[in-house]
Parts: structure tokens; C-alpha cells; sequence
């Protein structure tokens, strides 16, 4: 048995204002577990995406997440839980006024093949991209396969 506090669990570069990947602290190894908070206007993810492999559950503890999706955006409150299943479109949003808790459960833990798609203004329209992480280690960046600018920065 493994037990920890989520506040003692490391916290992690990216679109969300706290991450903190709590399977790497349990030392899970079949189960990705993922605590959020979203301040107003971030994300879950880095871009729309899928996973090959992967069924994703999202728990709303508190606040608001917006899911876009292939069939349209879709509300989950505090207290509302969603699915996605593996190759499903997604990319949740915090976009009310409040920040938003989230619990991401996937499985399994290796997602399989991962593809994103973001907004790219020298392409003017949406690629698929990939994540890295800075020279420095101080930030990952997206950046458009296509044309190679980079169209996201998280610390």
C-alpha cells in the first residue's frame, strides 16, 4: 500500500496552473492519475488530442471544465465525471471565472500514440505538434510540425 498527500506530490510544467502526477508518487504503474487545478482559461492538456490506447476519466471535484469535443463542447460541473475512450478528440478548458479541480484517471498508464493539434498562426490554421522542453529546463514549448514556430510556452 502506498499513501500520500496531494500537496506533497511534485507539481508540473504545463498548461494547468498545478499538476501533480500522483501515480509517479504511489509508484502506480498500470494507472495514470493526474490532480489539476485550472485557474480561469487553462487547460488539461497542451492541445486537442487523442490517444490510440488510452481511455481518459475525468472527475470535476469543484468548478467548471468545458470538453471540446468531435460532437461539439461539452459542460462538466463540480461533481460530474466524463469518459473518453481510446482515439476519442478532447481537450478540457476552464473557461468560468472560477478555478476548477480535476482528477484525470487514465488507462493504461502508457497512452500509446499520442497526436495533438494546435493553432499555429504562421500555418493559419490548426497542425499537429510536439511537446519539448527548453535548453534551459525552465519551459516546454509546442511547436507546429508543419512549419516549426512554436505556438505554446508552459512553466
Amino acid at each position: 500500500m502506498e499513501k500520500v498527500t496531494i500537496a506533497d506530490a511534485d507539481s508540473r510544467m504545463g498548461p494547468a496552473d498545478v499538476k501533480r502526477p500522483l501515480a509517479d508518487a504511489l509508484g502506480a504503474t498500470d494507472l495514470a492519475l493526474n490532480y489539476y487545478e485550472l485557474a480561469p482559461g487553462d487547460s488539461l492538456g497542451f492541445g486537442y488530442h487523442s490517444h490510440d490506447e488510452q481511455e481518459e476519466v475525468f472527475y470535476v471535484q469543484s468548478g467548471s471544465v468545458t470538453f471540446e469535443t468531435e460532437d461539439g463542447d461539452v459542460p462538466v460541473e463540480s461533481n460530474e465525471v466524463v469518459r473518453f475512450a481510446p482515439g476519442e478528440w478532447q481537450l478540457g478548458t476552464n473557461e468560468g471565472d472560477e478555478r476548477a479541480v480535476v482528477l484525470a484517471m487514465g488507462t493504461p498508464r502508457v497512452s500509446g500514440d499520442y497526436t495533438m493539434v494546435r493553432h499555429c498562426d504562421d500555418c493559419g490554421e490548426r497542425t499537429e505538434q510536439t511537446i519539448s522542453l527548453t535548453d534551459a529546463r525552465d519551459a516546454l514549448v509546442t511547436t507546429c510540425d508543419d512549419c516549426g514556430a512554436e505556438t505554446g510556452r508552459f512553466t
